[in-house]
C-alpha cells in the first residue's frame, strides 16, 4: 500500500499493548483513530515494532508524515488554525472514507 501526498488517512485505533503482550509501538496515543493527510514519504525502514525486540527480520515498511489539525487530536483546546505532524508507518494507516 502506498499513499501519495495529499492523500485523507485513519490512524488505526488498535491498542495492542493493551492485549497483554509485549509489544514496542511508536504510534502515539492521541493520533490513534485520528484522521489526516499525507504530507510527504520519508522512505522505508525496517519494522521497528520488530527491531526492538530484536527481530533481524522485520519487513521494511514505508514511514510517512502526516499533518492532522490540532483542534481534532485535543478537541476543546484553542488550537484553530494549527496543525501538528506525526511520523507513521504504513501499517498504522488506513485510507480514509
Amino acid at each position: 500500500m502506498s499513499f501519495a501526498p495529499g492523500t485523507r488517512v485513519t490512524v488505526r485505533n488498535d491498542w495492542p499493548e493493551a492485549k497483554g503482550v509485549k509489544v514496542h509501538i511508536r504510534t502515539p496515543h492521541f493520533v490513534r483513530g485520528k484522521t489526516g493527510r499525507i504530507e510527504t514519504l520519508i522512505g522505508e525502514f525496517g519494522d521497528p515494532e520488530f527491531l526492538a525486540i530484536g527481530r533481524k527480520d522485520a519487513p521494511k515498511r514505508a514511514l510517512y508524515m502526516v499533518v492532522f489539525d490540532r483542534a481534532d487530536l485535543f478537541p476543546g483546546t484553542n488550537a484553530h488554525n494549527e496543525t501538528m505532524t506525526a511520523d507513521l508507518y504504513e501499517n498504522w494507516l488506513e485510507a480514509a472514507p
